[in-house]
């Protein structure tokens, strides 16, 4: 795992910061989906100004005590495949650490 990013909680129930992706600093805000129609549909939307990459649905940790994460994926052109994201919260609610993990392929 790899921290890669520190997002700061925002006034409108939100997060926004940097991610360093490719070497490069993106400003993302994660903002709360006010339409969600349906149960499954994602709690925020990754945004790099006006422009939507991605999508975050709360989740848990399966730790003994568990902890509330945002579990999400990020995509845009010079990626060459969608990028997963975790969004951890600091015990006082106002940072949210990215990490990213490479993923596995399955043998």
């Amino acid at each position: 795992m790899a921290i890669i990013g520190s997002l700061r909680a925002t006034a409108r129930g939100g997060w926004a910061g940097p991610v360093y992706i490719l070497a490069r600093e993106v400003k993302i805000t994660l903002a709360p989906n006010d339409n969600q129609a349906n149960p499954k549909a994602p709690a925020f939307r990754i945004l790099a100004g006006t422009a939507d990459i991605g999508a975050a649905w709360r989740s848990k940790t399966n730790e003994k005590e568990p902890r509330d994460y945002l579990a999400g994926d990020i995509d845009f052109p010079g990626l060459p495949e969608p990028l997963s994201l975790a969004f951890f919260f600091s015990r006082d609610g106002l940072i949210a650490r990215a990490v990213w993990n490479r993923r596995r392929d399955a043998t």
